[in-house]
């Protein structure tokens, strides 16, 4: 009896995501993983969010190693311990994680919606139907946020726009413009800047996690100071956000 109660307690803890403090990856590396957006984390390694990380992290000795995966999946995988961290997180977006004090990039959230619809704002975009992509959590960050809808895919926002099932869908603006790109007529609808929102790599709890964050943190604080990181901006043609 003892032995099979033992058995059982071993099968369950294999299968949970078991944080393991000594993660797959050996010390001097740090995987983190992302969604595909482009020209930001594209999955061959380039774009910027994936260059001012190498500046952050292979100056100290680190080499970053990337991995792409579904947004929602990149925080599990972050919680789990299965990787160091996930980028592109909001200020304590979701528990069990680890936050650093810098933040390495600012999100400039939009909202689309029909060129004869009202002009939004922050203080007035909770009196409004909006929508966003699932897992993004903007309601925890915008104020006043009272009829909202959660979407799997971006590919049906237009129409959902303009057969009024939304007043305005909600994200950053480089996904917001790849959205308007799908318009026949573009004009037929309208970003508006809502907020700028910091943008984290969000780190696994366990203690290389935390190494991590104050490599992250030491690194970022000279990065910024030194301006080493406004060329990367530049490259990339997106707004320096220190």
């Amino acid at each position: 009896m003892h032995v099979r109660r033992w058995l059982l307690i071993l099968l369950c803890v294999v299968s949970t995501c078991g944080r393991a403090e000594d993660s797959a990856v050996p010390p001097g590396n740090v995987m983190l993983a992302s969604e595909a957006w482009d020209d930001y984390t594209n999955a061959d390694g380039s774009g910027l969010a994936w260059d001012v990380l190498r500046r952050v992290f292979e100056p100290a000795g680190i080499t970053l190693h990337t991995r792409i995966e579904p947004y929602t999946r990149s925080v599990g995988l972050a919680q789990c311990g299965e990787v160091d961290g996930w980028v592109g997180s909001y200020r304590d977006e979701v528990k069990g994680v680890l936050y650093p004090r810098w933040n390495f990039d600012s999100d400039r959230i939009y909202a689309l919606g029909l060129a004869s619809s009202p002009t939004p704002s922050a203080a007035t975009l909770g009196d409004y139907r909006l929508a966003w992509m699932r897992g993004y959590k903007y309601e925890g960050y915008l104020p006043n946020m009272r009829r909202f809808k959660q979407i799997e895919r971006r590919e049906g926002i237009l129409p959902m726009l303009q057969h009024g099932r939304a007043d305005f869908y909600i994200d950053a603006l480089a996904e917001a413009n790849e959205v308007l790109s799908q318009a026949q007529d573009p004009a037929t609808f309208r970003l508006t800047h809502i907020i700028d929102l910091p943008l984290y790599v969000g780190f696994a709890d366990t203690e290389r996690g935390r190494a991590l964050r104050t490599v992250f943190d030491q690194r970022m604080a000279v990065l910024v100071k030194s301006g080493e990181l406004k060329p990367i901006f530049q490259r990339w043609k997106l707004p320096y956000p220190f």
